[in-house]
Parts: C-alpha cells; structure tokens; sequence
C-alpha cells in the first residue's frame, strides 16, 4: 500500500529553468502531460514545481459533471504527508476552463470551448524548487525509496547534473526582449523572431470592442450589474514554423515574470500563465483566501512617471470602486462556504507592481465550515468575479451575449489540489494557450459607468503587448 509522501534531497542547486528543459527533453513518449508551477524568475522565496505526469483526465472523457469527479476524486486522504514540506504534497494539477460556469452556476453555454472546460494531471512525484534555501528535492508517493521509485530518484539525479552540463556549456546570450524560437528547444540560448514574423488577428475590431463597451455600460445604466468584465482575444498564425511551447514559456517567464506562473502541457495543447492573480489557495486547516485584482496603470522606465502612475491607480475613484465591488463579491462567495463571522478583508486596495503593470490587489481571507470540502469552495467561487463583474449570475449572461464567442480556459483558473487538502489556484490571465491552430491570447477589463472606452481599449492591449512580443509579434 502507498500510504506515505516519501522525500529526498538532491545533491545540488540549478537554475529551475535548466531543470525544466532537461525534463522536457528527456519526456517519455507514452507521458500523458508535464507541469511547471513556478514561482518565477526572480523569486528569491517559495517554492516551485516540475513533473511530468503518466495519467490525464479531460472533461470530455468524464461521463459525469466535472465538480462531481472531482469531490469524489480529490476527497483528502490519510497518506502520512509529515516529512513533506508545506505547499503542494502530491495530487491533481489541472485548469478549469470558463464554460464549466454551466455547472457552478446553471447557466447555458450558447458555444462550447474547443479546449477541454477541465484537464487535471495527477502527479504522484515531482520536483520540488526550494527558493529561500537554493535546494533541489523531489517528492513520491509510496512506503520506501526502493525498486522503481529508486530507479526514479536516481534517474532525476542524473536529469539535474545534465541540466547543470548545459548549463555551463552553453553561452547565455539574450536579446533585450525575448522572443520564442520556432524550432524546438531545450537550451537557455538567445530567443529570436522567426522568419517570415507569425501574424495576430484580434478577434473584435477597435470599432467592435468600443461598441461592447458602450452595451456594458448601457447595461449597468438599465441597472443589469454593476461591473462587467468584458474580454476579446488575439490569435497569432505561425504557419508552418510552429512555436516550441518550452521555448516560449522560457521566454515568457522572463519577460514577464510572475509569482504565480506556471506551465501545463496536456496532449497537444498547452498552457503558458504568466498571471499575478491568485484565485483561491486553502490550507489543511480549512483557511481560505482569494486576492482579486481591479485596477491596472502601466509601468514606465522613468522612476518619478512610474511612481506617479502608482499612485495615481491608488487614488483612482473608477479603479478603486471596481475593486471593491469584486471584493464585496468574494466576500459573498466565501461567504456561503465559511463560518460566519470568519470572513475578513485584510488588504485593501495593495498595489502591486510587475513587469509590465501597476495592479490594484485586495484580499479576502475566511475559514471554510468544517462540512465544506475544498472542491466545494472552488465551485462555489467559479469562476472567479474578478472575470465575470458583478452581480455574477446576470454578468456572465451579459458578457454571453457580447463576447459571442467562448473563451476557453482563459478567464479559468489551473494550479493544484493536493492529498492533504491544501488548493492553490491561479486564474488565467496573462497568459498563452498553444495548440494544433497556433498561439491565443485572451486579454480584457472591469467596465464600469465610469469607464471611458479608449482607455478600456488601450487596457487590453497593454495586457497582451507582452505576451505578443515573446511570440514575436509587434503589439501596434
């Protein structure tokens, strides 16, 4: 019987992303998915995750819905997770796609999703990124490091001292702006364009998204929400040069370094998040916290401009009732799912500072009711109001009759649900989906009475500007 969460330290330190293209590299044929849960380039705290997983379970396989699957699946377990340090402990690494809001909240899906509403890996051993210490460990799921989980820990041994051979064999030269090759990778080199350059396609005009947001706005004028959080989406053609998904994602993480970053590959379609927003994380106890973001100012090179633009996001009346309204619409959400009297805002209105943008962030922490599962929670978060606006139900029919397409995992969320109990997801913003029909990037923003349209416009392309420049494609 499998019955514990065995670890074991690995002899030394290398760079993660070397790790990364080592373990991709040397991906078995038969794998059924791999996953990076990444703390980012830079990160100097935490802890990052690499695996490659021999079992998927896609929502189009199930025969049941996918909330139901997964209460029964991810049910915590009584494997002894002792000697395993805090954080995920093995189990389900997956995404949830937007349509699957027709089971969270009972509304119809006018056009399914071509990408699966939900794919979950399960991940019995994985490599674990201790960023605080610069340590290399790897965690597995059985009684003694013995036989084939012997053989297994040895072979990430000598995975990570081949990592660390091309590491000081090959010359880190990099552009001032990444961009993802076209021919597969698995070196730390120089990322440049292709040739001839892949082309974008937005999927709505400027004149079409303008006139979106007047509907929104004409909308919370008839009093049918408050908050609408309206989306497009731009696809990039490689033609017949496909991107690398792990060249790509390389590229992407240092362009656009984030916290809650990560990489999900399932069969043919793969997931590259650079996104700063936390959807839910749960510990064993039961604590809950979610920490929405409403408010976006972009960077600038000059300190006094990028200083001032973060303060102005702090002081704006449009950007701070945004914020709240999702804040009062997480509090509704836990609500429902925690004790009463537990649920707290701690922060409110942080801003926090990335690459590319300032972002307003608030957090709503409670503890979840000693009845209440994990998966519980999810549902009744999904999807995450920071997407939909507000009120949620009436939004995302709004939003339906806009947007006229689907948008797929984007607007999601994907990270983990762990043995122990413990979930940390993450929504899919800033972020690429690559499959058989290329690279998509969706991108969007909270619209309010006081929104003015070009600015909500300009939004939306400065959130897909950086996403667009790894793939080699200009954002003008």
């Amino acid at each position: 019987m499998r019955s514990r969460v065995l670890t074991a330290a690995l002899p030394r330190w290398v760079d993660p992303a070397a790790v990364f293209s080592e373990l991709m590299a040397q991906q078995a044929s038969d794998a059924a998915g791999a996953v990076w849960l990444d703390s980012g380039a830079a990160a100097n705290s935490g802890r990052s995750y690499l695996a490659v997983s021999t079992r998927a379970v896609l929502s189009t396989e199930l025969n049941e819905p996918v909330f139901e699957w997964m209460r029964r699946e991810f049910a915590a377990t009584e494997i002894d997770h002792s000697a395993a340090p805090a954080g995920f402990r093995l189990g389900w690494v997956g995404w949830l796609g937007y349509e699957l809001r027709r089971e969270s909240l009972g509304v119809e899906v006018t056009t399914p999703a071509v990408t699966p509403d939900a794919a979950w890996l399960w991940v019995d051993r994985v490599i674990v990124v201790d960023h605080g210490s610069r340590s290399l460990s790897v965690l597995a799921l059985g009684d003694s490091w013995t036989g084939e989980l012997a053989q297994w820990r040895d072979s990430i041994v000598a995975l990570v001292e081949a990592a660390a051979a091309r590491t000081a064999t090959t010359a880190p030269t990099r552009t001032a702006t990444p961009t993802a090759t076209t021919a597969p990778t698995t070196s730390l080199t120089a990322f440049t364009a292709p040739q001839p350059a892949p082309t974008a396609v937005w999927r709505d005009s400027d004149a079409d998204y303008l006139e979106m947001i007047a509907a929104c706005q004409q909308s919370i004028v008839e009093g049918d929400a408050y908050q609408l959080c309206l989306t497009t989406s731009v696809h990039v053609d490689h033609g017949d040069r496909p991107a690398d998904p792990v060249a790509t994602y390389l590229a992407l993480r240092r362009a656009n370094p984030s916290h809650h970053g990560g990489f999900m590959q399932v069969g043919a379609i793969s997931l590259l998040s650079s996104t700063p927003e936390q959807f839910l994380a749960i510990d064993p106890s039961g604590l809950i916290e979610t920490k929405p973001i409403k408010g976006t100012r972009r960077r600038s090179a000059d300190a006094a401009e990028d200083e001032r633009l973060a303060a102005e996001l702090l002081a704006s009346d449009k950007e701070r009732a945004e914020n709240l309204m999702i804040v009062d619409l997480m509090r509704n959400d836990l609500g429902r799912v925690c004790e009463v009297g537990s649920v707290t805002v701690p922060k409110l209105f942080a801003v926090e500072s990335y690459a590319t943008v300032h972002q307003l962030v608030s957090t709503i922490r409670g503890q979840l009711r000693a009845d209440v599962s994990a998966v519980d929670a999810i549902k009744a978060s999904f999807p995450a109001g920071s997407m939909t606006g507000a009120p949620k139900h009436s939004a995302t029919l709004i939003l339906d009759s806009l947007e006229r397409a689907p948008r797929g995992i984007y607007s999601g969320v994907f990270g983990y649900v762990g043995l122990d109990g413990a979930v940390d997801l993450a929504m899919v913003i800033r972020s690429i989906v690559m499959d058989a029909r290329g690279s998509t990037i969706g991108a969007g923003g909270g619209i309010t009475a006081l929104s003015v349209p070009e600015e909500e416009l300009a939004e939306v392309k400065l959130k897909a500007a950086a996403l667009l420049r790894v793939l080699g494609v200009s954002s003008d």
